[in-house]
């Protein structure tokens, strides 16, 4: 809850608004902890699940699914993205037909220029609907992020709950608490961008909180009856891990680090661009490093 409430707090810093140069630095770093997430610990996870020797040979053995049902997954995430937005758009173009079919204002012209006015006009119609596209991919990210987060985080939580190793179990606790920690950031930053309401706000933030521990407790209720080594049970988390590992990858990659540092603020500035790349690695090393323990 502290990693993902943090970014959502440093709103009322002027420093570190969405629109200042550090919490670019700071977006950058939790990117790439989100794709460590996703390529050291999420990843992994999965091919151990489905290539284990408790699975048939064929096919589990016989055919890389893990990497098969990340791509689905990427490609599914990716037409979320897409459809999300042509919606939108279409949404949008409706709104100003109307608003062009009821005048759009242009009871005003006796006092503009026509000229001036229909270009004014038509800038001010184009600024706002930049800005509402933007929102809404802000809107759009936050949401899947949080869904392939979730999905980790239940699996996470089922196999410490049903794990009856103590020695396991308290070496994992202090690792996962730094890897959500820091998971909690990248994702409180892009629901700070997404402009949320707090209702929505404390929906997110709680969901992302109470995941982990809804999974202990299910592991604990099923560790009668869950077995980690049962083929159902590393099939089921095994492509579960695959799905999220797909996701978190193309969210990290395509709508967090390309959607900035392919942008105009990175691109016109090179300081800012090599201290978010210093960034990025830090965070990718970081949560690298502690696939050691987690």
């Amino acid at each position: 809850m502290i990693g993902v409430s943090l970014p959502l707090f440093s709103g009322q810093f002027p420093s570190l608004k969405p629109d200042r140069d550090l919490f670019t630095i700071v977006k950058a770093f939790a990117s790439g902890v989100i794709l460590a997430t996703g390529y050291m610990h999420v990843l992994p996870d999965s091919f151990n699940d489905l290539m284990s020797g408790c699975l048939p040979e064929n096919p589990w053995r016989k055919f890389p699914f893990t990497t098969f049902v990340a791509m689905l997954s990427a490609v599914l995430t990716l037409m979320v993205d897409s459809f999300a937005m042509s919606v939108y758009k279409k949404r949008c173009g409706k709104a100003l037909m109307v608003d062009a079919n009821n005048g759009g204002g242009l009871e005003n012209t006796n006092v503009v220029p026509i000229d001036n006015f229909e270009h004014g006009h038509s800038h001010s119609l184009e600024m706002n609907d930049d800005v509402s596209s933007q929102l809404l991919r802000h809107r759009v990210i936050a949401q899947v992020l949080e869904l392939g987060i979730v999905v980790h985080s239940v699996v996470i939580g089922l196999a410490m709950g049903a794990s009856g190793n103590q020695c396991t179990i308290r070496s994992l606790i202090a690792a996962l608490c730094f890897h959500q920690m820091f998971e909690g950031m990248g994702l409180g930053g892009c629901i700070l961008q997404a402009q949320y309401e707090i209702k929505m706000k404390a929906i997110m933030v709680f969901f992302f909180s109470a995941t982990t521990p809804l999974g202990i407790v299910l592991g604990i209720g099923l560790s009668k009856v869950y077995s980690e080594t049962s083929p159902t049970s590393l099939m089921v988390v095994g492509l579960l891990n695959a799905c999220s590992a797909g996701l978190l990858n193309y969210m990290a990659l395509v709508d967090l680090l390309a959607a900035d540092f392919l942008g105009p603020k990175l691109q016109t500035n090179m300081k800012l661009q090599a201290w978010s790349y210093v960034a990025v690695l830090l965070g990718a090393g970081f949560m690298s490093l502690m696939a050691k323990w987690a």
